[in-house]
């Protein structure tokens, strides 16, 4: 490679062997190469295979008429080391339904190309969940949703918290508090109720098999000489 000189020259050295060797002992040391990492990006091409989960979304009749068959693909980065994870790849909505398809189609090529970019691609449930019907949205399995979209995004959702980008929702200090007091209570009420019941048990002098007697409300009613008597009250159906 040709250097064109631009100042003048004041001085000069004959570099020698002795230099080169001087220069690599007082060099810093190289840190030890690591392993290469992959990390998903949008230039990734698509695996011939993929591991894949489909969730059923199932909605009331006036929203859709048929069911929402979800299909998420996941590609495992790093496979067999240390840093393996799985990330989503692509998304697929399919259903009998035509009436949602031109949204749906839009919405599955957009969600597939966010997950192809790689990063964080979690914002996506949020987005999803913050879109609500003009039309009041609806309620599915005693849970009110926004919309079909939030829902949609329910189930992306479920999937991010399966693979392992999202964490697994966790109630606060005074929800996981209010539900241990609960928790007590009920184990309490349940003690008290079966040890009731097993002193009935013991304090009766009647039969197991007793029936309840509509006369003397007691459980004391038995088939004797082909006749159901109360040994309580002594009431017999035979006069």
């Amino acid at each position: 490679m040709v250097k064109k000189i631009d100042s003048k020259i004041v001085g000069f050295k004959v570099k020698t062997p002795a230099d080169d060797s001087t220069a690599a002992a007082t060099a810093a040391p190289q840190p030890a190469a690591t392993p290469d990492v992959v990390h998903m990006h949008e230039d990734m091409p698509r695996p011939e295979k993929l591991l894949g989960s489909t969730y059923k979304l199932k909605t009331p009749e006036h929203i859709s008429e048929h069911s929402l068959f979800i299909t998420i693909n996941d590609v495992v980065l790093n496979e067999g080391t240390e840093h393996e994870i799985r990330r989503p790849f692509e998304v697929f909505i399919n259903s009998k339904s035509l009436e949602h398809y031109q949204w749906i189609v839009a919405l599955t090529r957009i969600m597939s190309a966010v997950f192809r970019k790689g990063g964080d691609c979690t914002f996506l449930v949020e987005e999803l969940r913050s879109v609500f019907d003009p039309k009041g949205g609806y309620w599915n399995k005693g849970k009110y949703v926004p919309s079909l979209i939030a829902e949609i995004g329910n189930v992306i959702e479920q999937h991010l918290t399966e693979i392992g980008m999202l964490a697994k929702p966790e109630p606060d200090v005074h929800q996981q508090t209010f539900l241990e007091a609960k928790k007590q209570e009920l184990a309490t009420d349940t003690d008290s109720a079966e040890a009731e019941k097993a002193e009935e048990a013991n304090n009766s002098s009647f039969p197991p098999s007793a029936t309840l007697c509509y006369k003397c409300h007691n459980k004391a009613v038995i088939i004797k000489d082909g006749c159901q008597t109360c040994l309580n009250c002594g009431d017999s159906k035979c006069g």
